[in-house]
């Protein structure tokens, strides 16, 4: 007979967690604050278009996501897209991403140009990140490119993703993410990028109703006030509607919620939720009559924007039959503690505006049909050298608890696959431990 588990958070790691306990015979109750599913890739009503809150791509090598599409039947709903991209630097938009764009961009000279070409070549071939998981991110790149292109391509990139933690982040963390770029290629001179019918919500939601189908509970609405433990074993869970008792909990909700949800827990380990660090993101969705550009991605280095780049959706999946219009996402990202995130919406809206009227000057105002702002309070955690050692494991010292968001698959950064792969896991890691109890 299958137990009743608790499952917190209903992003792509919640349920994935839900899907394979149904899979493995148990009755998952998810509980979600919100009032839809996806988390971070929630979708929202953008003017007559249902549209993730925030952008998301795959890659020709996310396993997990590709696995569970099969077993939902989905696998033909996935569209491979060859895609560009761009670099707007010096006041002009550059090809980027290949090695006949590097060697032909202005504004760096030929030997930075190879050092750098060399270094992210490297980089996608590396399978070993052990060695780099104590190193600063920022020093390893310098002493790869050296200075020209580390001011050029890196400096700003890092500075307006990650402000004072720019000096401190872990070399494995930033090598991972330019490996996964680099091997969404099919070719040395061709990048070619995935989408689903229907944006991320196709696959959330099939899961969802998977999960419900086979006996699981997916509750919207429903933040939970409260995990309860005494003597070292869980209790269970205070929700508004009281108490429900659990013999097995398994968090997938952001890492520094958990002090405020589970105060219970030894002092040590709460400090150490209490430790880590994460970056905010105020993400502009803009929809427009015109295209800003031919690039999927468009890195900027400009002295008047702070934002480290921008993505235009549109490029990769269109939101409507006619495809006249066009979907950007513009995301400024800073510590959430920072002056700039305690600014009005409509401040960012208007920067954006210039931005990109700036890097497209045939854009008119009246080019904009539609903009919105979406804010999340911790979008990306911050990962600094020797992370590994810092996070602690999975399996807390309380019976039946497990707490994990997507630090803990470092140094992958946060992706749905990712985390589709990882919650599976931690499934089938609870049930195992249940068992032998």
């Amino acid at each position: 007979m299958g137990q009743r588990i608790a499952v917190l958070g209903a992003g792509p790691m919640g349920l994935a967690v839900a899907y394979e306990l149904v899979q493995l015979g148990h009755q998952p109750v998810v509980f979600e604050a919100d009032d839809r599913v996806g988390g971070m890739t929630a979708t929202f009503d953008f003017g007559g278009t249902e549209i993730e809150r925030y952008y998301h791509f795959h890659c020709t090598s996310d396993h997990a996501f590709l696995q569970m599409l099969e077993e939902l039947g989905l696998r033909h709903r996935m569209h491979w897209v060859e895609t560009k991209m761009g670099y707007f630097y010096q006041g002009r938009i550059q090809p980027w991403g290949n090695p006949m764009a590097l060697l032909r961009f202005q504004g760096l000279g030929l030997v930075a140009k190879f050092r750098y070409g060399l270094h992210a070549f490297l980089s996608t071939k590396r399978n070993n990140w052990q060695a780099l998981d104590n190193q600063d991110a920022a020093t390893w790149i310098k002493r790869w490119v050296g200075p020209e292109a580390w001011e050029v391509l890196w400096r700003r990139l890092f500075e307006y993703k990650f402000y004072g933690y720019a000096n401190n982040l872990s070399a494995a963390w930033i090598w991972s993410r330019i490996r996964r770029i680099g091997r969404s290629r099919y070719s040395l001179f061709r990048e070619k990028l995935g989408a689903l019918e229907g944006g991320s919500a196709t696959l959330l939601q099939a899961m969802a109703e998977h999960v419900t189908a086979h006996g699981g509970r997916v509750r919207l609405r429903s933040p939970v006030q409260r995990v309860r433990m005494a003597h070292g074993k869980l209790e269970g869970l205070e929700t508004a509607e009281g108490f429900e008792a659990f013999a097995t909990v398994i968090s997938t909700v952001p890492l520094p919620y958990v002090p405020a949800l589970m105060p219970d827990l030894p002092e040590a380990i709460l400090n150490a939720f209490k430790s880590l660090h994460n970056v905010a993101v105020v993400c502009v969705i803009v929809k427009l009559s015109k295209s800003l550009s031919p690039n999927f991605w468009l890195n900027t280095n400009d002295l008047e924007m702070d934002i480290p780049g921008l993505v235009e959706y549109t490029n990769l999946r269109a939101v409507s039959d006619a495809n006249d219009q066009h979907v950007v996402y513009v995301p400024f990202y800073m510590p959430g503690d920072h002056a700039k995130y305690a600014e009005p919406n409509e401040a960012f809206l208007d920067k954006v505006r210039l931005y990109l009227k700036k890097i497209n000057p045939a854009l008119q105002d009246a080019d904009f049909i539609d903009m919105r702002a979406s804010r999340y309070r911790f979008a990306q955690p911050i990962c600094e050298p020797g992370f590994l050692s810092r996070l602690p494991p999975a399996k807390l010292p309380v019976q039946g608890l497990w707490v994990a968001d997507t630090s803990h698959y470092y140094p992958e950064d946060r992706g749905i696959s990712e985390s589709i792969g990882f919650g599976r896991q931690l499934a089938r890691d609870a049930v195992a431990h249940m068992n032998a109890r």
